[in-house]
């Protein structure tokens, strides 16, 4: 009876590691988008994650919003360099995510300035 336990246990153990192990290593798409960075803050009462938003549009209206792993130190760090500033910014979008992880399924793995488009170039 043990030994099924034991058995049915690391079973369980096993599997749970491998969808954990699918949704962080196999993404679901990959991209890149443009805006205006208009935010990047690091948000949560018990878990603090990297959360961020970009307006696509000149109204505001289409916001794209991202969150940035712990771990991506110098996209945070450039991310909060370039508040306010046209940006282009890659990413990959995950399966699902988990609270520890962030808020989105968008995860920013590289970000770079742009020229605007809304900007006359004469």
């Amino acid at each position: 009876m043990k030994k099924t336990l034991l058995l049915v246990f690391l079973g369980l153990v096993i599997l749970g590691s491998a969808y954990i192990a699918f949704l962080y290593y196999v993404p679901y798409s990959s991209g890149t988008r443009s805006g205006e960075l208009i935010k990047i803050s690091k948000k949560g009462v018990i878990i603090k994650t990297w959360e961020g938003e970009i307006s696509q549009g000149i109204s505001g209206a289409q916001i794209f919003a991202f969150s940035v792993l712990d771990k991506d130190e110098n996209v945070i760090e450039k991310l909060n360099e370039l508040q306010g500033q046209y940006v282009k910014l890659k990413y990959i979008e995950r399966y699902k995510t988990f609270m520890i992880w962030g808020d989105t399924r968008y995860f920013v793995t590289e970000v770079v300035p742009d020229k605007s488009p809304h900007i006359d170039r004469r």
